[in-house]
């Protein structure tokens, strides 16, 4: 498409159909003078929530930035970037679901870090190491401890 820039308004639909997440909706528009065709994507407008930091401080939940530190810790030890999304969605949704205006940054890590448990180890470690801020060797052996007996009471369970 040009430069030229069109508002939603400006066109109608073509085709519209749920993402796979369920929660978005991909649409397929056409101008209204029929030269160009674009798609939008529409996502449920969740509230506003803030995350405590560390320090103390406070800041808007950001998914965008939430997302890079997946990205980051996963790597390429997920199948595709749909599983990299899905696991995004449902960290958000476990945020939202905690029903708090405000969560704690370290609330936020630490579903992080279940989800990836879940989903692959080294992802985990990946993540874990940065979260908690790993200085030592030390500190890397106890987190595989730590992960192995998580590992090995659910097998038995």
């Amino acid at each position: 498409m040009n430069t030229q820039q069109y508002r939603i308004g400006d066109s109608k639909v073509l085709e519209s159909r749920e993402v796979s997440d369920g929660k978005t909706i991909r649409r397929r528009r056409e101008t209204l003078d029929g030269k160009y065709r674009f798609t939008t994507y529409e996502r449920i407008e969740k509230p506003n929530l803030a995350v405590i930091k560390k320090n103390g401080g406070r800041e808007l939940f950001d998914r965008e930035k939430l997302a890079t530190a997946i990205k980051q810790s996963v790597g390429k030890f997920f199948k595709s970037e749909i599983e990299v999304e899905r696991m995004i969605n449902d960290i958000e949704d476990s945020v939202y679901a905690l029903g708090e205006p405000e969560v704690a940054s370290r609330a936020i890590g630490d579903i992080v870090l279940d989800k990836l448990a879940d989903k692959n180890e080294v992802a985990y470690v990946r993540f874990a190491s940065v979260y908690h801020d790993f200085k030592t060797l030390d500190e890397f052996e106890s987190i595989l401890v730590s992960r192995r007996k998580q590992r090995e009471a659910q097998e038995a369970a």
